[in-house]
């Protein structure tokens, strides 16, 4: 579910409201300008120091995949490369050159374009292996941010709570101040733990797990591409994808198409001649 990650957003920060509202405490209370300035601009530092330019550049790109990421449609490219498979082994391998132009990802294009061009297996597995490192190096910047975000967030809240204490200790001269003072110290803290566990953190979870789901998507698409370079039966090139499919995923991609089974199966006339 695409929006799981908003609605979990979403729920945390109203169960937050909610119980702070339940205790009497006023949900506004946590907009301290000083606050605010010393966690945000204080996180935003330190994570720029620790990942660089090419790491907040990553921020925005990684909301946007965190709440909105693509659809991996597994049974689809199952379906999709069982078809293939059964092309190659009717047309031979040559004859998946024409079939490029329809497949919309580069990785699998590319995986193909290799086994047209008569590539050696060991070759092609080191060439798509280097894509899916290269993908989930690229991934890990974008990840690291928003976790190191996540750890330095709560100690620039315990730093800010120490710099309003400091100043509230500095004036005891006005002890009816201090509860207010006193309270106040504490919202940069409850920032810091606050944005780290319910928004850095989260979002770089969910980013990692979505780029262990394209890893494995892409692992899946590779044995597929070999299995076809090596003149599988389309059934067991569709066996063999099935097994990066969860269970109740596999009726639907072992959908593979209607010649599926005349391929697999040649008719007996075929067979005697």
């Amino acid at each position: 579910m695409k929006a799981a990650s908003i609605i979990g957003l979403v729920i945390a920060f109203v169960g937050l409201a909610g119980g702070a509202t339940v205790e009497g405490t006023a949900v506004t209370a946590v907009i301290a300008p000083p606050a605010l300035l010393i966690v945000l601009g204080g996180t935003f530092g330190a994570t720029m120091a620790s990942c660089g330019m090419e790491g907040i550049k990553a921020i925005v790109p990684g909301y946007k995949l965190a709440f909105s990421p693509p659809d991996l449609d597994r049974p689809a490219k199952v379906r999709q490369l069982v078809g293939l498979a059964e092309k190659a082994r009717k047309d031979g391998l040559l004859a998946l050159e024409g079939e490029l132009a329809n497949v919309d990802d580069q990785f699998t294009r590319t995986g193909l374009q290799l086994v047209v061009d008569g590539t050696e297996p060991e070759l092609v597995r080191e060439v798509l292996e280097g894509e899916i490192d290269g993908m989930e190096q690229r991934h890990k910047v974008g990840i690291d941010v928003f976790e190191k975000a996540g750890g330095y967030a709560p100690t620039i809240g315990i730093i800010g709570t120490v710099l309003s204490l400091i100043h509230v200790l500095g004036n005891l001269s006005d002890p009816g101040s201090l509860g207010p003072a006193i309270s106040g110290a504490f919202i940069a803290t409850l920032l810091g733990v606050g944005t780290a566990n319910i928004i850095y953190l989260p979002v770089g979870t969910r980013l990692r797990g979505l780029s262990g789901q394209e890893a494995a998507m892409r692992m899946m698409v590779l044995e597929g591409v070999l299995s076809i370079q090596a003149g599988d039966n389309p059934r067991i090139v569709s066996q063999k994808l099935l097994t990066f499919i969860p269970p109740g995923e596999r009726e639907d991609a072992q959908n593979a198409g209607p010649n599926l089974k005349a391929v697999a199966d040649p008719p007996a006339d075929a067979q005697a001649a």
